[in-house]
């Protein structure tokens, strides 16, 4: 009788698993879809794919499947889109087919608000609003340039106040990008000793570290399975959440004292449409995300960029060299960098783009989505599949930038020794989810690290050799290793 028992349900568990699968082929196969893996029950293609390091999975898929092609992480479906004609063609000939923001769930607070992870109308208001509203404030031009130059100065002082001494940079770079957004939206800078200023910092970096952690790849894929569970997504939706409330008091504090026909920032600017223009439906929650998203874009985003090119600059002391001496020439040692001065400095020009290229700061960029069935080549993608237009797969392709794996300024210059342009070059990727701060971080990047350069040389603690440029982590982003440097006074 055991028997039988045992072998009925041995029975019953093998028709159940092929009845499941049975489904699952052909529910995979109701659509067109771009060729890809076979994806089991539950978990789809997740087993298929190294969460310590996704982008390098999808690069192995995409030798196999080709330039686009499907993958299901659990029940989700999504497309990649791998290397420069298949990016272009979804990101740029087909940016509104595409230009869905797909759902990120540990972003839930910020869901339908904002303009990092709202889609619909108020995603669209909010950002042409937004985008307009910071040329006006000098996003990319002279005003810009003149709050750089002038946070500049205070980097530099704090620089100096280490005395030469080893200081793990983190934090003194997050302060310069952090307090020039802060300006643009609060109209305030705070000293780089500040206590809650520094919170807000750790907890960038520290999101910014968790979003790309294997523990995190998985919870967004299993959330409702997951959120009770223990892990670090608690503490990165804290963090979330702490930022969030940290922000929403600012723009508590801009209500009460507003004035509308003097606006001080952009929250005020954002404050004021709300009142003109009430249908737009813009109100404290979508301000204060909105306020939130730039906030931490603004200054996560091109201090890490920083933090990794002077690691950069550490292992290879000769590039860093040729860079003071172009500074010398051009600029000297009276004055402050300025715009003008990149037309003049090829050579750094092209150190700069190297470094953004290297750091391939957001490998996977953003996920889109699609909000309608798109035709993509001979394929059909069903409304709401995820996509993915990695910009990886255009900042280290080998036909454009030969050896990518290394870095070399020289990708970014001509035999003539000319700075050259790449179309390759999308860190900020493009279209119509393109990062609205790209000019405000182009000049960042410029005006801060030759103010540095100009004024300290760079030493390192280990032999150059021995210093480690992979990532810590990879997944959203790309994290560089601690390390402690020392700024020797020129």
């Amino acid at each position: 009788m055991a028997l039988f028992v045992t072998s009925t349900l041995a029975l019953l568990v093998w028709f159940s698993s092929l009845l499941l699968i049975s489904i699952w082929k052909t529910f995979y196969r109701t659509w067109k879809l771009p060729p890809g893996p076979f994806p089991i029950p539950i978990f789809g293609n997740l087993l298929q794919l190294d969460v310590r390091n996704i982008p390098k999975s999808f690069a192995k898929m995409a030798k196999k499947y080709g330039p686009v092609f499907t993958l299901y992480l659990g029940s989700k479906r999504a497309v990649v889109l791998y290397g420069y004609e298949a990016v272009k063609e979804v990101l740029l000939d087909h940016k509104e087919e595409f230009a869905g923001r797909a759902e990120i769930p540990v972003f839930e607070v910020h869901k339908n608000f904002g303009i990092i992870f709202n889609n619909g109308n108020l995603w669209k208001q909010t950002r042409r609003f937004s985008l307009t509203t910071l040329r006006d404030w000098g996003m990319g031009k002279k005003g810009n340039e003149e709050r750089i130059l002038e946070e500049a100065k205070h980097l530099v002082k704090e620089l100096r106040n280490t005395n030469a001494l080893p200081v793990d940079p983190t934090f003194i770079l997050s302060s310069g990008p952090s307090n020039v957004i802060s300006r643009i939206l609060f109209q305030k800078r705070y000293d780089y000793k500040d206590k809650e200023f520094l919170r807000i910092l750790h907890m960038f970096n520290e999101n910014f570290y968790l979003l790309s952690s294997p523990w995190i790849q998985i919870y967004q894929v299993y959330p409702t399975y997951l959120h009770y569970l223990p892990g670090t997504h608690h503490k990165l939706i804290s963090n979330i959440a702490e930022v969030k409330k940290f922000v929403s008091e600012q723009v508590k504090e801009h209500q009460e004292s507003l004035d509308p026909n003097h606006p001080r920032d952009l929250t005020d600017c954002l404050l004021i449409e709300d009142k003109k223009n009430p249908q737009n439906g813009f109100g404290m929650e979508n301000t204060t995300v909105t306020v939130t998203d730039l906030l931490f874009a603004g200054t996560e985003t091109t201090s890490t960029t920083m933090r990794y090119g002077l690691l950069m600059l550490l292992k290879y002391p000769e590039i860093e060299e040729r860079i003071h001496q172009e500074i010398d020439n051009v600029i000297g040692s009276h004055r402050m960098p300025s715009m003008k001065d990149r037309n003049e400095m090829p050579y750094t020009e092209a150190v700069i783009h190297e470094i953004q290229r290297f750091t391939n700061l957001i490998p996977l960029n953003i996920p889109h989505t699609t909000d309608r069935d798109t035709k993509l080549r001979d394929f059909i993608i069903p409304k709401g599949t995820t996509v993915y237009p990695t910009l990886d797969s255009l900042l280290y392709d080998s036909k454009e930038f030969p050896s990518p794996e290394q870095f070399d300024p020289e990708h970014f210059l001509d035999k003539n020794g000319k700075f050259k342009k790449s179309d390759y070059f999308k860190p900020f990727s493009a279209g119509k989810r393109i990062c609205v701060g790209e000019g405000l971080a182009r000049m960042e990047l410029f005006l801060f690290i030759t103010s540095i350069l100009q004024n300290f040389s760079l030493k390192s603690l280990v032999d150059p050799e021995k210093i480690d440029l992979s990532p810590t982590a990879i997944g959203f982003g790309n994290v560089p290793r601690s390390y402690q440097i020392c700024f020797l006074p020129q």
